[in-house]
């Protein structure tokens, strides 16, 4: 098969697709189709995942080209229905090379376990003696599992707060940190809180309430970093110091106003959501995590950061909780989870979690430029406006025909849709 830079990617039909990433990559054949949803969950599998199951949902999934993390191409699978996310986020990774393309790091992963301890006569004291036992709870701990502890993770680290001030009055949160290996954790840092809690309840006189993980993973954060020189910002009649000036004043906007930084947020969502979807992993956990993030401060404010760098290239910077998983859960029962994974060439949890923040930085980057230059529908309405076709009714070459019509009228609506269809049919 010819290069892919001839070839255009998005202009290959969706089989050559899947040829052209079996030979890239290595997936088998039975991966690919995996992947591409010519196999993979089915309805029998998913009635052992899910209560009352009646059959499996679809989303679309894409691969955003052009990404180089940490010095290695990446292939990155992406489960979205939102058009152009994937076509913004490939090309802001394909400027990125020009800079080295995105540097990510993580933290272990360090995952907290809460338990709430109520009934306390007294709340400090309790505290101190939980603080003078908290060898003896961790040790408790490592035992409850063993393989976990072989791969070289478990227990962690111990602490105690006071809750002075909550509609119940006072009570004491323990913490119990975690590090969960290449697992999410959710189930290892429930069963350690259960498993627990007569000895919590034993050491302190109250009463354990809830035993849970957070998904407030701030031990557990992913950082990536871009850098772009000014001169690949250029284009059309946008000179690069106006896109990076642009992109900062954008950015600004949303660190200082909590309207602008819920939707800035979530366009850097739009990229992280859909390669945790596309490998199987918990989305709800992810996005919970990462706006009480932005919100650590006590006001909600941007979870990235742009600046202008000492050679006057445009520097962005992105820190979030990330807690991703390569086993347990959908990524060991969901082949397509398996091949999105396998795809990706990750060998570790932090390795699929710098993949992902790497991808919420491009996403932002995308909205942001367009948002600062031609205005965010250009680029989205037009490819909105091949679902309104196909909405429409219309099939096979039709769709294209009618995309282009409702994007060159600025009327990209389903009822103009229908009236073009009907045109073209007669």
């Amino acid at each position: 098969m010819e290069s892919l830079d001839k070839l255009r990617f998005y202009e290959l039909t969706l089989q050559e697709r899947g040829e052209y990433l079996r030979q890239e990559t290595g997936l088998t054949e039975s991966e690919i189709d995996a992947l591409t949803g010519l196999s993979g969950l089915t309805p029998a599998a998913a009635d052992k995942m899910v209560e009352n199951a009646v059959g499996v949902y679809a989303l679309p999934i894409g691969i955003a080209q052009n990404f180089i993390v940490n010095g290695r191409k990446v292939w990155v699978p992406m489960a979205i229905e939102e058009p152009s996310v994937i076509a913004g986020a490939s090309y802001m990774a394909r400027l990125a090379r020009s800079g080295g393309g995105f540097f990510a790091s993580t933290d272990e992963p360090y995952m907290i376990g809460q338990m709430q301890i109520l009934d306390i006569a007294d709340p400090a004291n309790a505290r101190v003696k939980l603080l003078e036992h908290g060898a003896e709870l961790l040790s408790e701990a490592a035992k409850i599992d063993p393989i976990l502890s072989e791969l070289g993770g478990g227990p962690r680290e111990l602490d105690v707060r006071l809750i002075e001030n909550s509609p119940i009055g006072p009570f004491l949160v323990l913490h119990i940190v975690l590090d969960v290996r290449d697992a999410m954790g959710a189930n290892a840092i429930n069963t350690a809180c259960e498993r627990l809690a007569p000895q919590v309840e034993a050491i302190t006189g109250g009463r354990v309430h809830l035993k849970i993980l957070s998904n407030l993973a701030d031990r557990r954060l992913a950082r990536a970093r871009v850098s772009i020189p000014v001169n690949e910002l250029a284009f059309d009649e946008f000179s690069g110091e106006q896109v990076r000036d642009g992109i900062i004043e954008a950015w600004a906007f949303a660190t200082a106003d909590p309207y602008r930084a819920a939707t800035h947020n979530k366009g850097i969502m739009n990229g992280v959501d859909a390669v945790v979807i596309a490998t199987g992993n918990d989305w709800r956990a992810v996005e919970a995590g990462a706006h009480a993030y932005a919100a650590r401060g006590g006001t909600y404010t941007s979870l990235s950061t742009w600046s202008k760098g000492a050679d006057g290239e445009l520097d962005g910077w992105l820190e979030m909780p990330l807690a991703v998983g390569t086993i347990g859960g959908a990524t060991r029962v969901h082949p397509g989870a398996k091949a999105a994974i396998k795809l990706m060439g990750v060998q570790t949890a932090r390795d699929l979690a710098e993949i992902i923040v790497s991808v919420g930085l491009a996403q932002n980057l995308a909205a942001l430029r367009a948002l600062a230059t031609e205005g965010i529908q250009r680029g989205h309405m037009t490819l909105h406006a091949r679902q309104v076709a196909a909405a429409a009714g219309a099939e096979g070459g039709l769709i294209d025909a009618i995309a282009n019509r409702l994007v060159q009228e600025k009327n990209v609506r389903i009822d103009r849709a229908k009236e073009i269809l009907k045109e073209l049919k007669n």
